[in-house]
């Protein structure tokens, strides 16, 4: 026997999940009020002023923006949070401009970090101004002076990966 309250409102005041199955497939622009959980694929653009996970069968590629992302499946595209956790069996190939970065151990990051700036909202417009504006030398223009000092002829971007 079950109890039915008459008052109740259908409004909570907890925060909201979405989910996406296992074996289900999502492909545009989405923007998510509250958490986020992605054990199937989802191609396109995420917007979310909240947390993003994506499970060990989760596959996101596109552009997210999230306040922190945890990663067990794979993620592909761009970045942009506040912070990135890379999960054992995760697998990151993506631009991430986030304040804080962890990896375990055999998770795996391929692409480029970059810092957000200091005291701007990080949107894909800001970001792309500021991409846009660094002055960065071809690789044909780097030249290696060993008596100038090595460290400032090194490239920006370094990939790293465990096989």
């Amino acid at each position: 026997m079950g109890i039915i309250k008459r008052n109740v409102s259908a409004k909570s005041n907890r925060s909201s999940v979405t989910i996406i199955a296992q074996g289900n497939r999502f492909h545009g622009e989405t923007s998510v009020s509250g958490k986020m959980h992605v054990d199937g694929e989802f191609e396109g653009s995420i917007d979310s002023s909240d947390d993003i996970s994506i499970g060990k069968s989760g596959r996101i590629c596109g552009r997210v923006r999230a306040h922190a992302v945890n990663v067990s499946g794979e993620l592909e595209g761009e970045l942009i949070c506040e912070s990135l956790h890379i999960e054992r069996g995760g697998r990151v190939c993506a631009n991430v401009y986030c304040s804080t970065l962890s990896i375990d151990p055999d998770g795996h990051f391929v692409g480029e970090r970059h810092l957000p700036g200091q005291h701007r909202r990080l949107t894909w417009e800001a970001e792309a101004r500021h991409v846009e504006s660094e002055d960065r030398p071809d690789a044909e223009e780097l030249v290696i002076d060993l008596e100038t000092g090595l460290i400032d002829s090194l490239p920006d971007r370094i990939t790293l990966s465990r096989k």
